[in-house]
């Protein structure tokens, strides 16, 4: 008697994910592109402006999502929420999820971009001693605020559409804001086709203008005539206190658990300032600590989202098959998915880990950055494989409506092992950039055996939404 033996990598399962998130991966890619290409050309100003332009990017960023990255956290609840009422065949409802989702980030979007406006000069004075630093950072920020509410919106419109399973919507988006904020880059931050050489600025602006146009391609794929008559997302009465109550009810878990990765990654490039600044008053003519974690941030974001990518059409599964009862199906979605990123985002890294060098150079015409930036990144190219457990896991169990959880793991671990490690590895024992990034490796470590744990006990089967 012969038994059949079961296959490691389930192929109708892994050709499904990969269906739904090769469109994901390549517009997160294509919208991660902004940044890098941000830094690039940030990169390519003289070299006064180029070190302080490309450190200021990161602060820039991480107030950018903590504040943007919790306005679209309504995507957390408008995709889980969509994929059960897809999967329970009720369409007109999940239609219903999508304008008051949109009504929460605009107005959202629009007290963030007024309040960060008058903000940010003081948040870049706290976490920055250098004056050219916080100039830089304020100005560039300050444009990318006034982008929040679209960045907020696209959100919940991309998790509308990768709830019912349309996940190539987004990448034409993506393409289209892409391409703009690449011509915008260059005519703004140079002062190509008579416009004045804005610098560091008009990168910001580039963005801004690029963001509320991808939002504008989003809002015309609701306008077809197929989606209006499913869905009739803009029917009298759709808006609903009851629909907003509960889309808050799940994503605001999520926006608090984004801030505080945010904010935990502001302390963090805290920390690596006060390692440049200690290297400056002991001689140092200059340090590029923060120069090199830029680019290594924006060269590991390519990995980060790619593995959202993952998380967010296993999210769609889980909540798909949960609407139709099946959440043994959803859980053999879900490890699938950690299967296939495992292995894809640990070839990625081995790549990074043999070529740490040609990687930075890439993105520094600066030697001395990639000096400093090589042992770094070697650290983080052998975290893949766990980056990727930790991301897909956490989509998932916000697909089942899991979000309390993931809240409070983040902030648990931001707050008493990134932040602090960070500084007792980089500062107190002296390791310099090599160990504050040795610090991220811990939290990556931890944050995806937290989640693996809370998926194996299977709690989440039982969540309704």
């Amino acid at each position: 008697m012969t038994t059949e033996r079961t296959p490691w990598l389930d192929g109708p399962k892994a050709r499904r994910i990969l269906a739904l998130a090769g469109p994901v991966i390549l517009a997160m890619l294509t919208q991660t592109g902004v940044n890098v290409v941000d830094t690039y050309f940030i990169g390519r100003l003289p070299r006064e402006v180029a070190s302080d332009g490309q450190f200021a990017l990161t602060p820039s960023l991480m107030f950018l999502w903590a504040v943007g990255g919790f306005l679209s956290a309504i995507s957390v609840g408008t995709q889980a929420t969509t994929a059960r009422r897809y999967g329970e065949e009720r369409f007109e409802d999940a239609g219903a999820v999508l304008p008051n989702a949109t009504a929460v980030a605009l107005v959202g979007g629009a007290i963030g971009a007024v309040v960060g406006w008058f903000a940010l000069p003081h948040a870049f004075a706290l976490l920055s001693d250098n004056p050219n630093v916080v100039a830089l950072g304020t100005a560039y920020s300050r444009w990318r605020f006034l982008g929040i509410a679209s960045m907020a919106a696209t959100a919940a419109y991309k998790a509308f559409y990768d709830g019912v399973g349309q996940t190539h919507l987004h990448l034409a988006a993506a393409v289209v804001m892409n391409v703009i904020n690449l011509a915008l880059c260059w005519i703004f931050i140079f002062g190509n086709l008579g416009m004045p050489a804005m610098g560091v600025e008009g990168a910001g602006l580039a963005a801004c203008v690029s963001t509320w146009i991808g939002f504008a391609v989003m809002v015309a794929f609701t306008l077809r005539g197929g989606d209006r008559a499913r869905y009739r997302f803009y029917r009298s009465g759709v808006l609903s206190l009851t629909t907003i109550g509960q889309l808050l009810k799940l994503s605001v878990p999520g926006g608090i658990a984004t801030a505080v990765v945010m904010f935990g990654f502001l302390l963090f490039t805290k920390v690596v300032g006060r390692i440049d600044a200690d290297a400056m008053l002991h001689g140092a003519a200059h340090s590029y600590n923060g120069a090199a974690t830029t680019i290594i941030i924006e060269v590991l974001s390519a990995t980060f989202v790619s593995c959202m990518a993952f998380g967010t059409s296993t999210a769609t599964l889980v909540g798909q098959s949960m609407g139709q009862n099946n959440p043994d199906l959803a859980e053999r979605y879900a490890w699938t998915s950690v299967k296939l990123g495992a292995m894809i985002f640990g070839a990625i890294g081995a790549f990074m880990f043999v070529f740490p060098r040609q990687v930075l150079g890439a993105f520094s015409h600066e030697p001395a950055v990639v000096d400093v930036g090589a042992v770094p990144m070697r650290i983080m190219a052998t975290m893949g494989p766990v980056v990727a457990v930790a991301m897909i896991l956490t989509q998932a169990l916000f697909g089942a409506g899991e979000t309390r959880y993931v809240m409070v793991v983040e902030v648990t671990l931001h707050f008493l092992c990134l932040v602090p490690l960070a500084w007792i590895f980089g500062m107190v024992l002296g390791f310099g950039l090599p160990g504050v990034w040795t610090a991220v490796a811990v939290y990556a470590v931890a944050l995806a055996s937290l989640m693996a744990l809370k998926f194996v006990r299977g709690s989440w089967k039982h969540l309704k939404v």
